[in-house]
Formats: structure tokens, C-alpha cells, sequence
């Protein structure tokens, strides 16, 4: 490659081979966008209100005395909509974070990056929370940009002081919510209000969630978008001509020009060259460009376009939420083979997760055959074969429950147990050692099907059927 300095206009023809955030030299271009305004930053506004009320809200919300949400990775405990998930639920969460994937994928597929724009958490407390505290003490783009050159005198010092430490406490409220969802609310408040000595993980687990969402939020910022989130890697892969994203309708704004007071536009294009849809972008990319990995559809540059536009006299839309289809052959959109297909497989998926969770008993029992035990004959006619079983409580009440052979009737007989009834307590395992015996009369062959019922001792309500195999000679 040639070592000749490259001009302006010839670096900015190289935005497909360098990111936005990066000069020519290779140091860091610190991103002020101009605050937006107009209508789909007032939907945004009010979507990121309901997002940010539910996530402070929901660890304060209980159901007979449990969290409704918590993700309890420590003691392996998930509570979702006030029903408790264990690891015995794996296959559960494993298909829902499937079919949150699919429909990730789904979505990107017809809307592009709509989840960016709307609802994920960065782009909610970036551009919602801390983008409008730093709106609030340093001002507009052009304000900021000119505190920024101004020597470290008194203003920008109290400004800088009085914008990070809000940052931090704000990091604070993130840091102890998202503890609150972890561990739950109890404990976190036990942390909070117990000296440190006596929780040092979790102390030290606050502190680093903290720092991390102040790290993110006052310095990798837009970063985390461009660089860290693989999401945005995918989009280059998932995103076709059929794509509905934020996109600039060059064949009706190109040639761009300037307007020049009491004259026609010199350019055939409807794009004045104002260069705003730029300086709103809050990762600093020019939408004219064409879709771009840094775009998160944040929808900015379309209301700053669509103020330009009616102050000019022109109709609204040149940039919208279009396909490159719709653009260039002027086709409405439709929604494409591939779309069809990520619909059906996220039906599907969610169709096994419902069956899944709302067929869920309260317990979960495996009952397989002790290997290396032969079957024995009893005098009084009846054979034996011996079982491990383990059941688990996956509730949060103390369960008393009965292990029966339904099919064929049979006896069950624990070891070291005078009763067939057992305790549960919440969330607890227990192991069991036990003799089936059955007539002679009822065993058909070498293999016999077992059915097992569990059954409440208190309410005779069956929680779960399960079935192993009986082995006799006799």
C-alpha cells in the first residue's frame, strides 16, 4: 500500500476498512453525538421508561414470600414468573435460550437491528439514562466538544466531578438491582446494610458489577456495540436485501448538494449535505454510506433527516426503516422463504418449551434396577428385584410423598425404612434403596414393564408416573 497521506475526502471513502470511533492516525475519536428529537425518539423514550421501571421493580416483586424473578447461578436456582427452575430443568432452559436465538435471529432476519435500537440494555441506559445526564451538565454536541478543548479550569472541572459521580451512583443502583436478581433481594439488602467482613462476596461481587457498568457506560460506551458484542457481527451474516433496517434512500437523495438560500438545490437529490443524520449517530457512522456493522437502528438519524426535510419543503422519509429491495426496485415488503422457515422453527420450539413447562410435575424421580442383584423367590410366592431411586422436590413447599407400582400391582419395601412415606423439603434431593416384589402370577418373561406412581401422602394426588424394568428367571 501506497505511504502517501491520505486526504479527508479519501480516508472517508475508506469507512468499509476502519471503524468510526478511530482517526487516521489510530487513536480514539471520542463520539458527542447531538441530541436527537422527534418521534421515534419519544416511542424510544417512553419503551426505555417501561424497560428500566420493570428491571429496578422486579427483584421487589415476591410470590408467597419468593422472589418472582431471580437467576440464582451460585445455588444453580432460577425463579422465572415466580415458578423455581433447577438443574434437573436443564433441557428447559436450554430450548428457551434456543428459541431466544431463534427469535433473535428472526427478528434480524425482517427488522434488522431492531432489538439494538429498542430494547437492549446498553443502548437503553446509554442513550436513555447516562447520554441524557451528560446532556443535562454539559450540553448539547457543540457544548460538549467545546468543554472538552477548554483547559481544566473550575467549570470544567465541577462539570466532569458532578457528571462521573453521578455516573458512579447510578452504577451503584445497576450494580445492587443486578445483584438483587442474582442472589435476591433479602440478601442483597443483608449486604448492603451488614458490615463487609461478614459477605465478602457478595461486597466484593457489588463492587465489580458496579465498576464494571461505570467502566462500560462512562468510557467503552458505544464500544461495547462496535467491538464486544458478537451481535452485531451477526448482523452482516443474517441481514439480505430483504431486510427492513434504518436505511438512506440514495436513488431519491443522491446526487446530494447544498441549498443555498433563494436558489434551487443545485443537486438533483433531495439531501442537502447537512451532515446532521452524522452528527446524531451515537456511534458516529454516515447512514449514506449504506448499512454498516456500527449501526445499532437507533432511529436518531431519521428524525434529525425528517426535521431537515420539512424545513426544506420536502417529503419526509429519506431515511427510513425500508429494505434495499424496497429502495432500488421500489417492491413493498414481504416477508421472505427464510423468515417463513425461522418462524416455524421458533413455533416449534416454543410449542415444546410451553408443553415442557406446563407439564412439569412438582417432582422429578428416576428409578433404575440395582445392577449385579439377582431376583429372589419368596416363600410366599412373590419375587423381588431391588432398585435405586432418587426424587427431587422441585417446589417450595416440604412435600410427603409414596413411591407405588401401579402396573403391574406390586409391593414396595425401602431399606432401613419402616414407612414408604418420605419428606421432601424444598429443593431437596433424596436417595433411596428399595425391593420391588410382585406375584410370581404377573410376571410375563424375562423383562416386565414397571409403572411407578408418586404420589402426595397427604393429598393422594399423583405428582409423576415413571416406569423401569423388572428381571426374573422364575
Amino acid at each position: 500500500m501506497s505511504n502517501k497521506i491520505l486526504t479527508d475526502i479519501e480516508y472517508e471513502e475508506l469507512y468499509r476498512d476502519h471503524v468510526s470511533f478511530v482517526d487516521k492516525e489510530g487513536k480514539r475519536v471520542w463520539i458527542h453525538p447531538k441530541k436527537p428529537k422527534g418521534r421515534f425518539y419519544k416511542y424510544r423514550t417512553w419503551v426505555s421508561w417501561f424497560l428500566l421501571a420493570v428491571f429496578f421493580s422486579m427483584p421487589f416483586i415476591y410470590v408467597d414470600g419468593h422472589p418472582f424473578m431471580m437467576f440464582n447461578v451460585f445455588e444453580r436456582t432460577f425463579i422465572i414468573f415466580g415458578q423455581v427452575f433447577f438443574p434437573q430443568d436443564f433441557i428447559i432452559f436450554g430450548l428457551t435460550m434456543l428459541a431466544f436465538f431463534v427469535f433473535v435471529i428472526l427478528f434480524t432476519v425482517i427488522y434488522g437491528r431492531i432489538w439494538c435500537g429498542w430494547v437492549c440494555p446498553q443502548t437503553v441506559f446509554m442513550e436513555m439514562v447516562f447520554r441524557k445526564i451528560e446532556y443535562w451538565i454539559e450540553g448539547d454536541r457543540n457544548q460538549q466538544l467545546k468543554l472538552e478543548k477548554q483547559p481544566w479550569n473550575k467549570e470544567k472541572i465541577l462539570k466532569k466531578v458532578a457528571k462521573h459521580g453521578i455516573f458512579m451512583l447510578i452504577a451503584l443502583l445497576i450494580g445492587h438491582t443486578f445483584m438483587a436478581y442474582l442472589i435476591g433481594l433479602k440478601e442483597t439488602i443483608k449486604i448492603v446494610t451488614q458490615p463487609p467482613t461478614e459477605h465478602w462476596a457478595g461486597f466484593l461481587g457489588v463492587v465489580g458489577f458496579s465498576g464494571l457498568f461505570y467502566f462500560v457506560f462512562s468510557y467503552i460506551r458505544e464500544q461495547a456495540c462496535i467491538l464486544i458484542c458478537p451481535y452485531g457481527r451477526l448482523q452482516g451474516v443474517l441481514v439480505d436485501n430483504d431486510t427492513m433496517t434504518v436505511a438512506y434512500d440514495y436513488k431519491r437523495g443522491e446526487p446530494r448538494g447544498k441549498l443555498k438560500k433563494g436558489k434551487q438545490n443545485g443537486a438533483q437529490g433531495d439531501c442537502v449535505d447537512c451532515t446532521l443524520c452524522v452528527q446524531v449517530c451515537p456511534t458516529g457512522i454516515d447512514i449514506r454510506n449504506g448499512t454498516q456493522m456500527e449501526c445499532v437502528g437507533c432511529t436518531a438519524c431519521i428524525d434529525a433527516c425528517d426535521a431537515v426535510m420539512e424545513k426544506v419543503g420536502k417529503p419526509k422519509g429519506l431515511i427510513r426503516y425500508a429494505s434495499i429491495r424496497s429502495i432500488e426496485e421500489g417492491v413493498p415488503f414481504h416477508l421472505t422463504k427464510r423468515a417463513w422457515a425461522y418462524s416455524a422453527v421458533l413455533l416449534v420450539l416454543l410449542g415444546i418449551i410451553g408443553a415442557l413447562v406446563f407439564g412439569r410435575s412438582t417432582t422429578e424421580t428416576i428409578v433404575l434396577r440395582t445392577p449385579g442383584q439377582l431376583a429372589q423367590l419368596h416363600e410366599d410366592g412373590t419375587v423381588s428385584n431391588l432398585f435405586n431411586a432418587s426424587i427431587v422436590n422441585k417446589s417450595f413447599d416440604t412435600l410427603r410423598v409414596q413411591l407405588e407400582v401401579v402396573e403391574p400391582r406390586g409391593r414396595v419395601e425401602l431399606v432401613g425404612e419402616k414407612s414408604t412415606t418420605m419428606v421432601l423439603k424444598p429443593a431437596e434431593k433424596r436417595e433411596m434403596v428399595f425391593f420391588v416384589y410382585l406375584d410370581k402370577n404377573s410376571i410375563k418373561g424375562r423383562k416386565t414393564s414397571l409403572k411407578f406412581k408418586v404420589r402426595d401422602a397427604d393429598s393422594g394426588e399423583t405428582l409423576e408416573t415413571v416406569k423401569a424394568s423388572f428381571f426374573s428367571n422364575y
